[in-house]
């Protein structure tokens, strides 16, 4: 947003230099991230006035002229404008002094005399855009004087970062209403120049049909258009813009076109309020319609482009087309010229949703579609009407129609909100007394009152930000100021209190996957439609990441990928986050707390003693997967066992299943090698054989037997392994699976798998005999249960 001061100062007599005011309203409200001092390209420009203005005698069209430029002699110019006369003041650029657009003025000889400088036209000093004649100056000041003294065309241009939710701060009045707040100075609109006392009636009327004389104005797109309003002026006369209006626009940063379109566009940067000029006599059959365009219908935009529209898009029609792109850009057909006479100014509130969707489906931005988007004060409608006609006829000329057309299906219900100054304190940290509480929200438009120790606070219409108690709390915080508030509200003391259960879980798991050497990521839960995820955002950041994932190692996948895409072949990622499951009764979707992996390429750098390091394998994903729920659940029953769902093996906690061990399927180059990926469900509630015991080192020798079996492809390795616990009996301190082969001299059907026993007595060396019993028993059973034999 870009502010002048000159114009805030005539909202409200301040006395803060700019940058006092600059750092004023970063405290208050929103940064102020840059102080340009403006027109100092005219600070060579002089006041001159002209003496004697004669025709050349060498030319039928240059007027030969003395000027008096406070040099104490007269000089000689030339000038080419029709309008230069004898006793008049023009800016003056003298021999020497460059000019805005760059030109460097020297003596030079024209048409056989001498031109010293040169009389100044308003497009030559980019003061506007009339080039015709030279610009006359009202001024009673010296020759010699400095132009930008005498016609204060310099001054400071505030640009200020104003965030999405403070749209009333787009605008002159809003930073006027803030700094009037802050100051205690009154705020009051600016008075128009050569007004006149306005008599216009704004008829307002919940039916979607209204007119003004002839002109009929009908909304058929009430969603598209919430409020529709529109004044006739007739007898206007389209031409440059008075020194005021059109200092007003460029000290803003834009340009002034003319003084019709000025008006317009000194609503939007003055009050926020964009407005559009139709020239009335270009609508046909006097109809103005409100309504969605049709499939592929066409309109030229006022930027000289022809646009393709869809039924998605609010259109401004007359009886035959479109005249406008509701909210966005007015159409070239019915545009405003130095011929119009009479217009039908449009003053409107646009669907924020709709004007959005269209300026991203038509890729045109617009000073008017940034306010439209973030919403614009519908109940200032009718007097910001009122004010821009009067200001149109007192720079333009002309007479307004008696009565405007208002279309106003419903006005929204303002809901109060109620304010305890003891939440202000538990928020902010500090006791803010109740009286500056409301002195301060009154300042800035709230109106409050007071019911017991709690304030009933109904924010005003330009706030459509504050719909709660903490966005009050917010507004108190900034109005006390944040300055104000000590760098340490509670000093910090250690309490007994401890951590949340997940919290405790999920450091855990953290702290192991990174001593494994993996990586955190935290992606955004953003994700494209899936069969995991079904919840759609309802106002999501990218129209292809619409919905919240529903699985974490779908995010994982995506940041693989984008690894893959930079030739980073080496994966080793995990995150901690929230997954959003079906939407329950309450309509809310259901969350929780996971864990995934994502690990590929080589296990460990490459180094001389080791060129080729070896890749991750499922084998790794799944020591991952193990040590993810031992960290999780110490001491908890959980197996991996063969999936049923397709994938590498189901993790079970306590018989019931919390995650999975998987091979990815990524969009992947060829050289890639495969990635794996584990994911697993976080839960605080204690396991079924919760609780980690501890026991002493072991004082006596272990006896380590390793048994290769032919198992028959059937036979899954879980069941094996419960029935040699089941037979090894109370001696067997740990078994592990060690190897796993198929090939020769394995028959088909069968694979070989491999077993390391190992088996300890707390208090005496085992003997060979013991040893040899139990492993015969487990043989024994596994021949007869199982069909599998002992591999020779």
């Amino acid at each position: 947003m870009n502010a002048s001061y000159d114009w805030l100062r005539a909202f409200v007599a301040f006395e803060q230099s700019p940058k006092d005011l600059a750092e004023m309203l970063t405290m208050r409200c929103a940064t102020v991230e840059e102080l340009i001092a403006l027109r100092s390209d005219l600070k060579e420009i002089l006041i001159a006035k002209v003496l004697t203005a004669v025709p050349h005698p060498n030319s039928d069209h240059l007027t030969l002229t003395t000027v008096d430029a406070g040099t104490g002699e007269p000089v000689s110019v030339v000038c080419g404008a029709p309008n230069v006369e004898a006793g008049a003041t023009y800016p003056y650029a003298p021999v020497g002094s460059t000019l805005p657009g760059g030109l460097k003025l020297e003596k030079r000889k024209i048409r056989g005399e001498i031109s010293n400088g040169m009389l100044c036209s308003a497009r030559e000093l980019n003061l506007g855009t009339d080039h015709e004649g030279i610009l006359k100056l009202e001024t009673d000041a010296k020759p010699g004087s400095k132009f930008m003294d005498v016609m204060r065309v310099g001054g400071t241009r505030l640009v200020i970062d104003v965030l999405p939710n403070r749209p009333d701060l787009l605008s002159h009045e809003g930073i006027a209403r803030e700094i009037s707040a802050a100051t205690g100075k009154p705020m009051n609109r600016p008075e128009i120049p050569g007004a006149k006392s306005a008599a216009l009636t704004v008829a307002t009327s919940d039916k979607v049909t209204s007119s003004i004389g002839n002109t009929v104005i009908q909304v058929n797109d009430s969603e598209g258009a919430t409020r529709y309003a529109a004044a006739v002026v007739s007898g206007v006369k389209v031409g440059p813009s008075p020194e005021w209006l059109a200092r007003r626009i460029e000290d803003a940063g834009s340009r002034s076109i003319n003084n019709v379109v000025d008006v317009t566009n000194y609503m939007l940067m003055g009050f926020g309020q964009p407005m559009h000029a139709f020239d009335l006599k270009k609508i046909k059959s006097g109809r103005v319609v409100v309504r969605r365009a049709a499939t592929a219908e066409k309109i030229v935009t006022l930027d000289g482009k022809e646009r393709t529209l869809n039924p998605d898009v609010t259109v401004i029609a007359d009886s035959e087309s479109p005249m406008a792109i509701a909210g966005v850009m007015g159409g070239r057909a019915s545009e405003v010229t130095d011929e119009t006479t009479d217009i039908l100014l449009e003053v409107a509130a646009f669907n924020p949703k709709s004007v959005r969707a269209t300026r991203r489906a038509l890729g045109l931005s617009t000073d008017a579609s940034y306010r439209f988007e973030r919403g614009v004060d519908v109940e200032a409608i009718p007097h910001l009407l009122q004010y821009a006609v009067q200001m149109i006829v007192a720079v333009a000329g002309g007479t307004p129609s008696s009565s405007a057309a208002d279309v106003y299906p419903g006005a929204p219900a303002h809901s109060a909100i109620q304010l305890e100054p003891s939440e202000v304190k538990r928020i902010v940290g500090i006791e803010i007394p109740s009286a500056q509480i409301e002195s301060g929200l009154k300042a800035i438009g709230f109106d409050t009152k007071k019911q017991g120790t709690a304030l009933t606070v109904t924010p005003p219409t330009w706030r459509s930000d504050v719909v709660e108690a903490t966005d009050l709390i917010e507004e108190v915080a900034r109005l006390y100021g944040y300055d104000n508030i000590p760098d340490e509200v509670r000093p910090f003391r250690p309490g007994n209190v401890p951590d949340a259960p997940i919290v405790a879980v999920t450091r855990r798991v953290r702290d192991s996957l990174i001593a494994r050497g993996l990586f955190e990521a935290r992606p955004m839960p953003f994700v494209k439609e899936s069969g995991m995820s079904t919840v759609r955002v309802t106002n999501p950041l990218a129209e292809d990441e619409a919905y919240l994932r529903g699985s974490i190692l779908e995010s994982l996948a995506k940041r693989t990928e984008h690894n893959l895409a930079h030739m980073n072949g080496n994966v080793r990622l995990f995150e901690i986050g929230t997954t959003f499951g079906a939407l329950s009764k309450d309509g809310l979707p259901a969350e929780n707390v996971d864990i995934a992996a994502v690990v590929m390429g080589l296990r460990r750098p490459v180094h001389f003693s080791e060129p080729q390091p070896p890749t991750y394998d499922q084998w790794d994903a799944r020591e991952i997967a193990e040590g993810i729920a031992a960290s999780a659940y110490p001491g908890g029953d959980f197996k991996l066992v063969v999936s049923i769902f397709g994938f590498l093996w189901d993790i079970l906690l306590d018989g019931e299943r919390v995650g999975s061990v998987q091979q990815l399927s990524l969009d992947a180059p060829v050289w890639a090698s495969p990635a794996f990926g584990v994911e697993m469900l976080l839960r605080t509630e204690a396991t079924k054989s919760a609780g980690v015991k501890y026991r002493g080192l072991p004082v006596t020798p272990a006896v380590e037997v390793d048994l290769a079996l032919l198992v028959p492809e059937n036979v899954v390795a879980e069941t094996i392994d419960a029935s040699i616990r089941k037979n090894a009996g109370e001696l067997l301190e740990k078994l592990e699976i060690f190897d796993e082969f198929r090939g020769k001299g394995i028959p088909d059907g069968f694979r070989s798998l491999a077993w390391r026993l190992t088996f300890r007595h707390p208090e005496r060396t085992l003997r060979d005999k013991e040893i040899q019993g139990r492993t015969e028993k487990i043989l024994k059973s596994l021949s007869q249960e199982l069909g599998i034999n002992q591999r020779a």
